[in-house]
């Protein structure tokens, strides 16, 4: 899909994450990166090598079996990552809900 921009990318992004099971793998994910990263600062660089691998693994299994599609980060590498950490926030801050009801009223 051909996208302007990525706000009219983030839509998509939030359809190909419809399910909650595959956000909740997405956000364990996520989460991994940052325990990563302080687990570089703290004992070994190499830490760092382990959160691409953990947080797309992760994710990518919500999507292949839980979702039942293909990750919008091969086709969208840049923009999945920007709205994978623009999810995470939301659903850390509870307002997760309200942003998948804002894009549903304006799909519609």
């Amino acid at each position: 899909m051909k996208f302007r921009d990525y706000e009219e990318f983030w839509p998509f992004y939030l359809s190909q994450h419809s399910k909650p099971s595959t956000r909740a793998w997405h956000f364990v994910g996520t989460s991994f990166v940052f325990i990563c990263i302080i687990l570089s600062i703290v004992t070994s660089v190499w830490f760092l090598l382990l959160a691409p691998v953990i947080a797309y693994g992760l994710a990518w299994f919500s999507h292949f079996f839980i979702e039942g599609n293909k990750p919008a980060t091969f086709g969208h590498p840049f923009w999945s990552l920007r709205a994978d950490f623009r999810m995470y926030r939301l659903i850390l801050f509870g307002r997760l809900q309200r942003e998948l009801g804002r894009i549903s009223v304006e799909g519609k």
